[in-house]
């Protein structure tokens, strides 16, 4: 079968791999939101997180940010969560700028007709990913994405596949590609519906968040660059 639509993992794909002490985002959030009680309120909230990601490993369900805040304890509404938030996003700035392979990849994708999908695992929401691609140029590249934190599921479950397909209007995976840093979540999970599968291996995937199944790319490569090569002989192939 050709290829009509690529979808790309976000974190550690679309951006590169960063490990990040998830105690120091939390302690950036705490700060602002509670000055006097910094060190409680962040322990708090990496439980809360730690519980959710569990879910999302292991049941494969989502969580959104105020969730997360809401399971510590704390309102994710007012002034003090405004300020919390400001700082959590001030802390991840640095590590979420795209990939420079990403532009000219998504727009040769997108010049010979293939749609640009995105879907990430993510208590984040929609519109702050999108003021990163804004800043970064791409968003305008892309055809449809997913986040999880709007959705139900999370990778690798077949929903969270399905929805983005439905975002690049595609219903034949067999037609889709994606492309994610995740043996289980991106890999595993996209064969499972049908999809290739391409994975980039330069994550250090936490322990606690590798799944029960390491799956089986089509094909592995070490940057973005070398996608489009590869998508050109899949569609060769198809005509």
């Amino acid at each position: 079968m050709t290829v009509d639509a690529v979808i790309f993992d976000w974190g550690g794909t679309l951006t590169p791999w960063h490990t990040v002490d998830l105690t120091e985002q939390w302690r950036a959030y705490a700060r602002a939101y509670d000055p006097g009680h910094g060190e409680e309120v962040a322990a708090a909230l990496l439980a809360a997180e730690n519980a959710a990601w569990r879910l999302a490993r292991d049941e494969h369900t989502s969580t959104a940010f105020e969730t997360v805040v809401r399971a510590a304890g704390l309102d994710p509404t007012g002034l003090p969560h405004e300020r919390g938030l400001a700082a959590f996003q001030a802390f991840w700035e640095p590590h979420t700028y795209t990939e420079p392979d990403v532009i000219p990849l998504l727009e040769a994708l997108r010049e010979r007709g293939v749609a640009v999908g995105v879907l990430s695992n993510t208590v984040w929401p929609r519109d702050y990913h999108e003021m990163v691609f804004a800043r970064d140029k791409v968003l305008h590249l892309i055809d449809g994405a997913v986040y999880t934190s709007e959705i139900a599921w999370t990778k690798p479950h077949p929903e969270a596949f399905a929805a983005a397909m439905t975002a690049v209007r595609m219903a034949d995976p067999s037609r889709c590609v994606f492309v994610g840093d995740r043996l289980f979540d991106d890999v595993y999970g996209a064969k499972s519906v049908g999809m290739r599968a391409v994975h980039i291996p330069h994550s250090d995937i936490p322990a606690d968040q590798i799944g029960h199944t390491v799956g089986e790319p089509d094909a592995v490569i070490n940057r973005l660059a070398e996608l489009l090569p590869l998508v050109d002989q899949w569609r060769s192939v198809a005509s």
